[in-house]
């Protein structure tokens, strides 16, 4: 628990996109942290991180930050995926409160052992899943918790995309130390959200196909995962789907609610714009406000609009600011994470054997 009073200072691992696209805004606009140090090697990306913030410090490795520990309070590491668990393990080891990028590990047993690290030093450890605070998520939390789907039976979320051209880096690298593709990638969210919404999985089904001449990992994935409590949930993620279907279709007992379109705060960070600057942030037109109903297609009239909820990326950052100082759980917890990885592993094992795989439930 750290006290009230003077800003938390953050160290922030990794300056390329989920570092200057996501985490250094975010971080900047919270109230109660401030971006104390970058650590990247790289001059552009010094020269643009100074540009936004002028008065941020500079480290050219993570090993810099752990000998001023006592200067910092929080890292954030936003590097590539390989490098998540030995970075956090470092952090927690100095002492430091540590903030990952999904996923957290290449695996659920690793994610636990970072996570027990964290337990016995007595620090907290967080992963970043800026998802559950879409819009359409938002919004279709608060329909399921109000009970207007009446009991849900299948909920169907796609995370596609057309990009029929690589775009090279780690993140498309089919060598298994990078964790690349997009089931660890897109696969993160959306079965993250499945698991958030609708409890623990018992049995998982995937197909993980290479479609893209040159590709190395999966570019098209199929999961689909039957809950606990007997929810179906069927999961895309995709990088050739040349028609994109809806981002949600939701079946329940009553009705069904059927969303398009993505958030708007991943474009609008992209684009320089930051939250708090200005109204309407995570804001979108009720001509993308998804719809409720039975009986009839959306497109063709069914139903009735739903407005959106505002996407708020900012309140995973308060939430750790809050966490930090009076010593509550965060956001997302490690063992969140872990459950999820659970679920990418029994797909990743589906996908190759071509079997159903079946979960305990973990206590």
């Amino acid at each position: 628990m750290t006290g009230t009073g003077t800003p938390l200072r953050v160290g922030l691992v990794g300056y390329g996109l989920a570092g200057s696209v996501f985490h250094a805004p975010l971080i900047a606009a919270t109230d109660g942290l401030v971006l104390d140090t970058v650590v990247t090697s790289s001059p552009e990306r010094r020269e643009q991180a100074h540009a936004e913030f002028p008065d941020v410090r500079f480290a050219a490795s993570p090993d810099e930050l752990w000998q001023r520990a006592d200067s910092l309070d929080l890292i954030v590491i936003a590097s590539p995926n390989k490098t998540h668990v030995p970075i956090a393990t470092a952090a927690l080891k100095a002492g430091l409160p540590v903030v990952v990028d999904k996923p957290i590990a290449g695996s659920a047993a690793e994610a636990r052992e970072l996570a027990a690290l964290a337990e016995e030093r007595g620090l907290l450890l967080s992963v970043f899943q800026n998802r559950r605070w879409d819009n359409d998520f938002l919004t279709l939390a608060r329909l399921v918790a109000a009970g207007e789907l009446g009991d849900v039976q299948r909920f169907e979320s796609r995370f596609e995309r057309w990009r029929p051209q690589l775009k090279g880096g780690w993140r498309e690298s089919g060598a298994p130390e990078e964790i690349g593709g997009l089931l660890y990638d897109l696969g993160s969210h959306v079965v993250d959200q499945a698991l958030v919404l609708f409890g623990p999985a018992v049995r998982v089904y995937a197909e993980a196909d290479v479609r893209r001449p040159g590709a190395e990992t999966d570019d098209d994935t199929f999961i689909a995962i039957t809950h606990a409590n007997g929810v179906r949930s069927h999961l895309y993620a995709s990088a050739t789907t040349a028609q994109l279907g809806p981002r949600f279709r939701v079946l329940g007992s009553v009705a069904g609610y059927v969303k398009h379109g993505l958030d708007p705060q991943e474009a609008d960070l992209r684009e320089g714009r930051r939250p708090g600057r200005g109204p309407g942030w995570g804001l979108e037109p009720e001509s993308l406000w998804g719809r409720i109903g039975a009986g009839e297609s959306p497109l063709t009239g069914g139903g009735h609009p739903v407005e959106t909820e505002p996407g708020d990326y900012p309140a995973y950052y308060a939430g750790i600011a809050t966490a930090l100082r009076e010593g509550t759980a965060p956001p997302v917890t490690a063992h969140e994470a872990a459950a999820a990885l659970d679920v990418l592993e029994a797909a990743r094992r589906s996908a190759r054997e071509g079997i159903v795989v079946t979960l305990e439930v973990r206590s």
